[in-house]
């Protein structure tokens, strides 16, 4: 195995977050009906006349800027001919030698380290339509709801060399997508879908090996088992003698290994030509450098240094910074929240990532959601509530929807931190216990826990706790 290097290139496939598809007006929903949003354009009927739309290509080019590529002027449609039933025009309409933009990169991070992955290509096509298989038939039924949604497709350089760095590049991939809203990044409805061209060669050859491509995989937990099943089964045949047959397969989970489709298809096989019903798409240039010159747009770089920011600056532990810079929604709660209270970033994280969640309904508007947790964090370092009564209260702020505050006042939640509160209340737990008090001071030190719990139970948890405890130790003393 270690005689061998791998080269994987990523086609990925990104659902553009508009309303209506890529050349018609009908609506982009999930879950509905088969069939029932389609028209005469995206089912292909003859006579029709596709007609881009213009968000489209507004997300596609903010997509291509976010990946540094070099966005051309004029780009170009292209019928894609090839047969199969869930392609009701019999070719595809996309783009293939003048595509939207080229040559870009993303920066993704490997032990810690950066290094950059080419970006080919950047280009817009249509979706084509979905099989369903229901397996109590020997035929298949067509749902043609998503024939003609709008996707860009990222093709990226055969830079990636390991199932480790497709996973990760992946994985940036999608956030900077989601980040800048092109694409909401949700695999499991196929809204973000990865095709990969796996080869292998001997360490030092310049020479790409014969390469095999991974169809249609929408889990990250599927793209690393797959490559990795398929990387070794290259090895394994050219070790033998053998050869790599080129060829288009998919990963079969039940089986845990890759099934063959078809013989690998090339550029040639697909009969390109330009598509005759739809203009070129000319961009004006004042329009690409103001995208590019965007200062909301999110870039991978930018990305990774938030991360590092968390973990370097902010001192939160590695698992709870990813957590956070891997959602955008979260990332936003958590700076959301340092805005409005910043001193104690290493708590907020710990809301962010370990409470919230366990709220698993929620009534809270999400922009209220920082309110909340800002409150409770300030009220903590405080003191007016204990951290045991932090966590409840912002599961039960979230899902009422109640501040915080007013919870704390209804409840009468507010930590008992007064030294002449506290003495009182020890004064009767010294009273009713004098037993153990006695036994205490008599050596068994052990007993001072049990004190303690006494004066926690007396106060319903409500004394701060290490007030308490320097109070109790005192009046032990004397």
């Amino acid at each position: 195995m270690n005689d061998w290097e791998t080269v994987i290139g990523l086609e990925i496939h990104a659902q553009l977050l508009t309303k209506t598809k890529l050349f018609c007006g009908c609506p982009i929903t999930f879950g509905e009906t088969p069939n029932s949003k389609v028209c005469p354009i995206c089912l292909g009927m003859p006579g029709t006349l596709p007609v881009l739309n213009e968000n489209a290509s507004t997300l596609a080019l903010k997509a291509a800027a976010a990946l540094h590529c070099t966005i051309n002027e004029k780009s170009v449609f292209a019928r894609k001919n090839y047969f199969y039933p869930d392609l009701p025009k019999g070719y595809q309409i996309s783009q293939y030698d003048k595509p939207l933009a080229q040559n870009g990169s993303v920066e993704i991070l490997i032990a810690g380290k950066p290094k950059t992955i080419g970006i080919t290509r950047v280009h817009m096509e249509e979706d084509a339509g979905k099989l369903i298989h229901d397996g109590a038939s020997d035929f298949s039924q067509v749902d043609f709801n998503r024939s003609c949604v709008p996707l860009i497709e990222i093709v990226s350089e055969p830079e990636i060399s390991s199932p480790e760095e497709a996973s990760e590049y992946l994985k940036m991939l999608r956030l900077i997508l989601i980040y800048n809203g092109v694409c909401d990044g949700n695999m499991e409805l196929g809204n973000l879908r990865c095709d990969a061209n796996i080869s292998v060669r001997k360490f030092g050859e310049k020479k790409l090996g014969v390469k095999t491509e991974l169809k249609n995989m929408n889990s990250f937990n599927f793209i690393g088992r797959a490559l990795e099943y398929e990387i070794k089964r290259h090895i394994d045949i050219l070790s033998s003698g053998g050869r790599i047959v080129q060829e288009t397969l998919f990963w079969d989970q039940k089986a845990n290994k890759t099934i063959s489709m078809r013989s690998k298809e090339e550029a040639h096989d697909y009969r390109y030509f330009e598509e005759p019903d739809l203009l070129p798409l000319k961009l004006d240039p004042d329009i690409i450098v103001k995208t590019k010159n965007d200062p909301n747009l999110i870039y991978s770089e930018t990305i990774n240094k938030r991360l590092k920011d968390l973990i370097e600056i902010k001192k939160i532990p590695h698992s709870k910074a990813s957590t956070i810079v891997n959602s955008p929604n979260l990332s936003q709660i958590f700076e959301n929240s340092l805005k409005l209270y910043s001193k104690n970033p290493q708590r907020t994280a710990t809301f962010i990532t370990d409470i919230l969640p366990m709220a698993k309904e929620s009534k809270a508007p999400n922009e209220e959601i920082p309110l909340f947790i800002s409150s409770i964090v300030e009220s903590e370092d405080g003191q007016t509530i204990s951290l045991n009564m932090g966590k409840d209260l912002l599961i039960e702020a979230v899902t009422t929807g109640k501040d915080p505050k007013t919870i704390i006042n209804s409840k009468g939640l507010k930590q008992i931190s007064s030294s002449n509160e506290i003495d009182g209340i020890i004064a009767k737990v010294l009273l009713d216990f004098g037993s153990q008090v006695q036994e205490y001071k008599s050596g068994r030190e052990q007993l001072f826990n049990f004190l303690l719990g006494q004066l926690m139970k007396e106060t319903k948890g409500k004394v701060n706790p290490k007030a308490a405890t320097e109070r109790l130790k005192e009046k032990l003393k004397g």
